[in-house]
C-alpha cells in the first residue's frame, strides 16, 4: 500500500503576535492527495502548537514516501493477514560480520555418507561444528558483554526479547552521523523495542560498512535510558562511533540500565513507524554475553 509525504515551505502566525517559519518541510500524509490548508492543519497538530491565528502553505508537493511517523496521522493499515519481516542477516562460513572479529567456520562432525554406517537403511544425517564468535551476523548484547558480573544471556527474561512493541526511527536520509535524542522527542518509548533505520544494512558484508556508518550519540542514549526503553536496535555496524578512539557510551549506558542491545538488524525499511511486534531471542547461554538471534517483527 502506498504512503505519502507532502514537502512544502510554512508561515505560521500567532494570535497574540509573532510567528514560526519553516522550510523543506515534510509531513507524512493519509493519501495521495490533499490541500494546502489540510496541510497547515496537519503542521499545527504535529508540532502541538496553541494560539495560531494563520498559516500559510507555499511550494507545496506531495510524493510518494515512507511514512516517518507524523503526529495526528493515521499510519497505513494492512488489509491483509499479518506478515513477518526478517530482521536478520543470513550468516555462512567465512562471513564477515565485524572487520578484525573471525569469520564462521563450519567443520563436519559426521557427513550423510558416513552416517549410513550409524542407521538403519535408507537413514542419514549431518551433524556439523561452527566455531564462530557471539558477534557474528545480527546479534544481541546482553549486560554481561560489557560488564563483569552482568546478566549474562541465560539470565534475560524472554518477556523483555519477545512480542515488544516497536517504534522505528526512519533517519536514512540524515546527514549526520550520531543520531541525536531529538529524534525520539515525538513518541512514546517507554517499554518499547526502539529500531533506528539508517540504511546502512544495504553495505553489509562489504568494505563499505566498515567506515562511516551512523550510531546513536551520547544524548540519545541518555534520553532512552530516562524513557525507559526495553531495547534499542540499529541496521549499522554499532550503536556506538567506532571512530571515537575506543569509547563506548551507548554500550555503556544502555547495557548498564538493562537495555538490550541488538546490531546488525536490515530490513527494517519495511516496517511502519508505530505498530509493528519485535522479537529477538539468543539461546540461554551461561557466561556468554553476545550472540546472533532470529530478529523479525509482525507486521499487520
Amino acid at each position: 500500500m502506498p504512503e505519502y509525504r507532502a514537502h512544502f515551505d510554512a508561515v505560521v502566525e500567532f494570535i497574540n503576535g509573532g510567528s514560526l517559519r519553516t522550510e523543506s518541510f515534510r509531513l507524512d500524509l493519509a493519501g495521495g492527495e490533499t490541500s494546502a490548508d489540510e496541510v497547515g492543519r496537519l503542521l499545527v497538530q504535529h508540532l502541538g502548537l496553541a494560539l495560531v491565528a494563520r498559516v500559510l502553505v507555499t511550494s507545496l508537493s506531495v510524493v510518494e514516501e515512507q511514512h516517518r511517523g507524523s503526529r495526528r496521522v493515521d499510519q497505513a493499515q494492512s488489509t491483509g493477514p499479518r506478515r513477518v519481516v526478517d530482521l536478520s542477516h543470513t550468516i555462512r562460513d567465512g562471513l564477515i560480520t565485524y572487520p578484525g572479529l573471525p569469520a564462521p567456520v563450519v567443520t563436519p562432525h559426521l557427513t550423510r555418507e558416513d552416517s549410513r554406517s550409524h542407521y538403519a537403511p535408507g537413514t542419514q544425517f549431518a551433524m556439523d561444528i561452527v566455531t564462530m564468535i557471539g558477534n557474528t551476523g545480527t546479534y544481541l548484547d546482553s549486560p554481561y558483554h560489557r560488564y563483569e558480573g552482568g546478566t549474562d544471556l541465560a539470565g534475560l527474561a524472554l518477556a523483555t526479547l519477545v512480542d515488544l512493541r516497536a517504534e522505528v526511527f526512519h533517519v536514512q536520509d540524515a546527514t549526520i552521523r550520531g543520531v541525536p535524542a531529538a529524534v525520539f522527542f515525538d513518541r512514546d518509548v517507554r517499554g518499547a523495542a526502539v529500531l533506528v533505520h539508517t540504511g546502512w544494512d544495504r553495505y553489509f558484508a562489504t568494505p563499505a560498512y566498515s567506515t562511516g556508518s551512523p550510531f546513536l550519540a551520547a544524548d540519545a542514549t541518555e534520553y532512552l535510558v530516562e524513557q525507559g526503553a526495553r531495547l534499542v536496535g540499529i541496521d549499522s555496524l554499532n550503536v556506538d562511533d567506532t571512530e571515537s578512539g575506543g569509547e563506548r557510551p551507548a554500550h555503556s549506558g544502555l547495557l548498564a540500565a538493562g537495555i538490550h542491545v541488538v546490531e546488525h538488524l536490515t530490513n527494517l525499511g519495511e516496517l511502519p513507524p508505530s505498530g509493528a511486534r519485535f522479537t529477538a531471542a539468543p539461546p540461554a547461554f551461561e557466561g556468554f554475553g553476545t550472540f546472533p538471534v532470529r530478529a523479525f517483527a509482525l507486521v499487520g
